[in-house]
């Protein structure tokens, strides 16, 4: 599996931390259970802040700090003998558990032509579900009121931010518009977790927003 899109570095600190929602740990520890270069910066985060804690001096790392710290992972060698083999399989472990082990055998719920979802536990204002897009169709133009985690199990699509594939995982936030098209030859299938509901930028997108209940 060739991944190209990571988890930003702030995410994976808040989840180091346990400081995120139940939707967004599901999609950080489905792209974890990929993806060695992400294994390997969590377990170095891990290690800083057993280090700072038994210092006592968590509190007092500054925001550079930290930052310089987070940039210094991706330039340490990869030690490949501590982390765990990938799976052979499309349904992630911690996925595994919600839906079983093949994404063929989910309920889909069709929305519209070409779009099925398959709604997860969520919190708050928050969603968790898996979608599935068939070849050719885009996602209504949109940004964000927070996050947007979207784990890539099948298929691929391209947006604005770059072309995503099984394995990839897109981060987003606020600061990011984009109009996800699949571009794969069969239906694509991800796992997504908002934060709030998606800001659309277009009319038909606001209309649609009720139906597509994101």
């Amino acid at each position: 599996m060739n991944i190209k899109h990571h988890l930003d570095e702030a995410t994976l600190f808040s989840y180091v931390a346990g400081a995120v929602g139940q939707g967004a740990a599901l999609v950080v520890a489905c792209h974890l259970s990929v993806c060695e270069h992400c294994q390997h910066r969590v377990r170095k985060l891990e290690t800083i802040g057993g280090a700072l804690l038994e210092k006592g001096s968590l509190s007092a790392v500054s925001d550079n700090s930290l930052l310089h710290v987070l940039e210094r992972l991706d330039a340490e060698p990869l030690e490949t003998s501590v982390i765990s083999a990938p799976q052979d399989s499309e349904v992630p472990r911690p996925l595994a558990s919600y839906v079983g082990d093949s994404l063929d055998d989910i309920p889909w719920k069709k929305v519209v032509s070409g779009l099925w979802i398959h709604n997860l536990p969520s919190q708050g204002e928050g969603v968790t579900r898996l979608l599935r897009v068939a070849p050719g169709k885009t996602a209504f133009p949109h940004t964000h009121r927070g996050s947007e985690l979207t784990q890539l199990l099948r298929g691929s699509y391209s947006d604005d931010v770059g072309r995503f594939s099984s394995g990839d995982v897109a981060d987003l936030d606020d600061r990011i518009t984009h109009q996800p098209l699949v571009d794969s030859d069969h239906d694509c299938i991800c796992l997504i977790a908002t934060e709030f509901p998606l800001r659309y930028t277009s009319l038909m997108g606001k209309l649609a927003q009720p139906l597509l209940g994101l």
